[in-house]
C-alpha cells in the first residue's frame, strides 16, 4: 500500500481531526452500541468534515512474499492513518497487536485504536506506532 508522505505535524493534525470527529460521534451516541454503529456514524462525521477515508479497506497479508490472506481495516484515513474501532468493556492487548499487525501489513506508521464503550472517549483512544514517525 503506497502511502502519501505526511510529515509529523500533518499526522498530528490528522489524528487530532479524527479524534475530534470520534468525540462528536461519542457525544451524540454515547457508549453501548455495537461497533458497526460507531463505524457508520464516524464515516458520516468524517465525510461532513471533508476528511478522506475508506471503510473496510482491504489489505493483503503476506508471508515470505506469498499472499496468505486478506484483512480489513475499519477505516483508512487519507491513505496514511489506520483507525480500528472497538465497543468493548475492556481493551484487550490483542487489539493493540491487531492494530500493529495491520500497520506492518500496510507499511504504515500510525494507527488509532478507539473504544467507544467508555464514559469519556479520550479515555478510549490509543495511538499505536510502527517504528518511528
Amino acid at each position: 500500500m503506497a502511502a502519501v508522505a505526511f510529515n509529523r505535524f500533518e499526522m498530528t493534525r490528522l489524528t487530532e481531526a479524527v479524534i475530534g470527529a470520534a468525540i462528536e460521534v461519542h457525544r451524540q451516541l454515547g457508549p453501548g452500541y455495537p461497533e458497526s454503529f460507531y463505524e457508520a456514524a464516524l464515516a458520516i462525521e468524517l465525510h461532513e468534515r471533508q476528511i478522506h477515508f475508506q471503510r473496510q479497506a482491504p489489505i493483503d497479508v503476506a508471508f515470505k512474499g506469498h499472499r496468505v490472506g486478506e484483512g480489513r481495516l475499519d477505516l483508512l484515513v487519507e491513505g496514511v492513518l489506520v483507525v480500528e474501532l472497538k465497543a468493548v468493556l475492556t481493551m484487550h492487548p490483542v487489539f493493540r497487536a491487531q492494530a500493529l499487525a495491520y500497520l506492518k501489513a500496510t507499511d504504515l506508521k500510525l494507527a488509532l485504536l478507539i473504544n467507544f464503550n467508555v464514559p469519556r472517549l479520550t479515555d478510549g483512544v490509543e495511538r499505536v506506532i510502527n517504528g518511528k514517525l
